[in-house]
């Protein structure tokens, strides 16, 4: 899948701000990241941090908080992290919690027509 870009508001829940910013789509990545001084410019206190393994495999501890982000007129309130550099990234957490899709062809995001919930009552044999 090719990388596209969403153009998308992050928000402080207790203030209201938001700030538009283009976000890389990146259904690799857990968590959405935004620039740690977006967050911090708009209100947004880390609330601890966590292990995060970047893409060329080294790991990094980052402080992350919750942020309303706004895609396409609707809000969700999503786990955020405060980046360290200037990149913005979109998430498959957010995209869950939205329920949306990544149409690799077309680089676009669509509403999910169903979800996947559960195993269909099956036990499913945990592996050690």
């Amino acid at each position: 899948m090719g990388i596209f870009w969403q153009t998308l508001k992050v928000g402080n829940p207790q203030r209201g701000d938001f700030v538009e910013i283009q976000a890389m789509v990146d259904t690799g990545a857990a968590d959405s990241m935004f620039p740690a001084p977006l967050l911090s410019g708009i209100g947004l206190e880390s609330l601890a941090t966590h292990t995060y393994i970047l893409a060329d495999g080294s790991r990094v501890e980052l402080p992350y908080g919750q942020a309303i982000i706004e895609i396409n007129g609707t809000r969700r309130v999503c786990p955020v992290v405060f980046g360290p550099g200037d990149d913005a990234l979109l998430g498959a957490t957010t995209l869950e919690i939205f329920k949306l899709l990544v149409d690799p062809n077309t680089g676009a995001l669509w509403p999910a027509s169903h979800s996947p919930l559960g195993g269909g009552g099956r036990p499913v044999p945990l592996i050690p």
